[in-house]
């Protein structure tokens, strides 16, 4: 089957992967233009750009894929089928209504639309998750549900390590859509819930919660971004490991007389067992005691 991709993130490049080593070899690939990356603001390409080069498929990288000239590159390729992943842009008409787009969305749609789905799931404490293959609509991860493949999240799990195993459910999972053509099944909008983009502010550990939730959120939040700990004088701690304990500190402070930093939180405190102080590497909250002391 002839197809075109839209991802960008890592999580898009993996399915790519898969998709390039089936007999629905992309054409064309669409990725987000390069961005200014890291301390020094160099220019970086998406991961999807990258892993597209890497197997030598065709590469567009548009300011905006409804762009009259994006829409005629794709038009060229005469594809039957777009498959969309991790895009993280708007797509329009009349894109929507020219071509049949299949989205990869990691998680059991509608439970969990949005752009967080992953770390949606591990934050409120689902037992599991998974991937959908779904029709994009106009609406928001609202459109017809092709195929499912469930995961079960571990209790240590975090972003990264489900986030791996979710990629390879969905590559799989979107080549056998393609292979097999099931029929696509409308969502119950009543059963939706979402997971909006993560914003610097959903980063802060907030001491009202209990230890339990907070370390279900550094999970999720490793460790692509990492939670973060206010302390006494304002500087923002990065938190990628942390293990809830029955008492703590009075909530929302830091208790760094034992052997690992604690933070105090609602009916208890969690264990900041890996750190990352502001221009520093991750190292362990004992390491980062003994330096300060």
């Amino acid at each position: 089957m002839r197809t075109v991709f839209l991802g960008t993130s890592s999580f898009a490049a993996a399915v790519l992967r898969r998709v390039a080593d089936s007999r629905h070899r992309p054409q064309l690939v669409i990725t987000r233009p390069d961005r200014p990356r890291g301390r020094g603001r160099r220019l970086a390409s998406p991961p999807v750009a990258e892993e597209a080069r890497t197997l030598g498929l065709p590469l567009e990288q548009p300011a905006s894929v409804n762009d009259e000239q994006a829409r005629t590159r794709i038009a060229a390729v005469q594809p039957e089928v777009i498959c969309v992943c991790a895009f993280g842009a708007l797509i329009k008409e009349p894109l929507l209504s020219d071509y049949e787009l299949l989205n990869v969305h990691p998680s059991l749609l509608p439970r969990w639309r949005g752009a967080a789905p992953i770390e949606g799931a591990i934050m409120a404490g689902d037992e599991r998750t998974g991937v959908s293959i779904m029709r994009v609509t106009a609406g928001l991860d609202s459109g017809p549900v092709c195929g499912q493949a469930e995961e079960p999240i571990a209790p240590e799990d975090t972003y990264g390590t489900l986030a791996a195993r979710l990629e390879l459910i969905g590559g799989d999972l979107l080549v056998r859509t393609l292979d097999e053509r099931p029929p696509c099944v409308e969502q119950d909008d009543a059963l939706a819930t979402y997971a909006d983009k993560l914003t610097a502010a959903d980063r802060k550990l907030d001491p009202s919660r209990s230890p339990a939730e907070l370390e279900r959120m550094v999970r999720a939040l490793s460790p692509h971004i990492g939670a973060q700990v206010e302390l006494p004088d304002g500087t923002l701690l990065g938190v990628y490991a942390a293990r809830a304990v029955p008492a703590g500190p009075a909530a929302g402070t830091v208790a760094m007389e034992g052997p690992e930093p604690v933070f105090g939180c609602a009916g208890g405190g969690l264990e900041l067992l890996v750190v990352k102080p502001p221009g520093r590497r991750e190292m362990s909250g004992e390491a980062w005691l003994r330096g300060l002391r």
